[in-house]
């Protein structure tokens, strides 16, 4: 069975491009532009992966990731939080990601990376 990664950006174009790469690599893939498609998402099949943007039109993916790692249906999910902030690097671990990808990022590393987490 392939594993199921929920991406949360808003910039179209790296969401398409980050989609396409990961079902290329055989993962079922859903996609959210904002944080209100991402909990409805969310609930209706709980994903092996989160890559998750942190700014987003409707909140914050510090704040999102924060409440995911605190709640018991969710912590168990590998969140990798990606910006082209360097501030956020030091947030995401606040937030309890388990990985940072800084934008612009090598569509390589971002596999390996996802792979990583999964393993």
């Amino acid at each position: 069975m392939s594993k199921l990664i929920q991406i949360i950006e808003d910039d179209e174009a790296i969401r398409d491009v980050i989609e396409y790469i990961l079902q290329q690599s055989e993962f079922d893939v859903t996609v959210a532009s904002n944080a209100r498609e991402f909990k409805t998402n969310l609930f209706n099949t709980l994903p092996d992966l989160i890559l998750m943007d942190v700014k987003l039109p409707d909140g914050n993916g510090i704040q999102l990731c924060r409440k995911l790692k605190q709640s018991l249906d969710t912590r168990h999910i590998p969140v990798i939080i990606i910006s082209a902030h360097a501030s956020s690097e030091e947030s995401s671990k606040y937030a309890f990601a388990d990985d940072f990808i800084s934008k612009p990022f090598d569509l390589d590393d971002l596999l390996k990376r996802v792979e990583n987490q999964l393993a």
